[in-house]
């Protein structure tokens, strides 16, 4: 029999599974792997650098749809903003992921690479270097929680049927549907708030 057209196995396929069984499990292992796409286990590490290598093809996956673009924008607070809601919506279609993301080191060079722009961006302005990588962090600590924010239940808080918390009831009842989304517009415009003052403080040069 002739090979196949396509191969039974490369880093897209790896990385496809790997994302399906962290969506579902929130976790994955190289055996998974290997049985989901019938294979031996040895073969899946013929073409990824071991688990910690898909976990950083995991990162450029869900990275991928971050819009890198958006930190082209001006001026540098709506283009963080933007970058922010891109940022956010790649991570909340895969919120299992954050932990594990969020607990290994980046070392995938299409991440590394949008992280170069961001900290272009606030250099250019004239954040101090200092303060780069803090307001970064910052942000993504706001980004990543809102992520997962979005995937929690609608009713987080379940109030027994004799109320002794009436004014958390009402606050419930008065929040409406969009809840995180307006955690995340108040603590968004909160932060751009900050990091404007932050820079208005720093020295000027000359």
């Amino acid at each position: 029999m002739g090979r196949p057209r396509k191969p039974l196995l490369d880093r897209e396929r790896i990385t496809t599974v790997a994302l399906e069984l962290v969506d579902e499990k929130g976790e994955f292992s190289v055996p998974q792997i290997a049985r989901r796409l019938g294979v031996q286990t040895a073969s899946v590490y013929h073409h990824v650098d071991g688990r910690d290598g898909i976990v950083e093809l995991l990162r450029e996956r869900v990275s991928d749809a971050i819009d890198g673009a958006t930190l082209d924008a001006e001026p540098w607070d709506a283009a963080m903003a933007a970058w922010a809601r891109s940022y956010r919506a790649a991570f909340a279609a895969h919120p299992r992921a954050i932990p594990m993301l969020m607990t290994s080191p980046v070392r995938a060079p299409k991440v590394l690479a949008q992280y170069e722009r961001a900290v272009t961006v606030l250099l250019g302005v004239g954040f101090a270097e200092a303060d780069v990588m803090t307001v970064i962090v910052a942000l993504e600590n706001m980004v990543l929680g809102s992520a997962l924010d979005l995937a929690a239940p609608a009713a987080m808080w379940e109030l027994p049927d004799e109320v002794t918390t009436p004014r958390l009831a009402q606050a419930l009842a008065a929040v409406g549907p969009a809840r995180a989304d307006s955690a995340f517009d108040l603590a968004l415009e909160a932060f751009l708030a900050h990091c404007r003052a932050l820079l208005d403080l720093e020295p000027t040069e000359g």
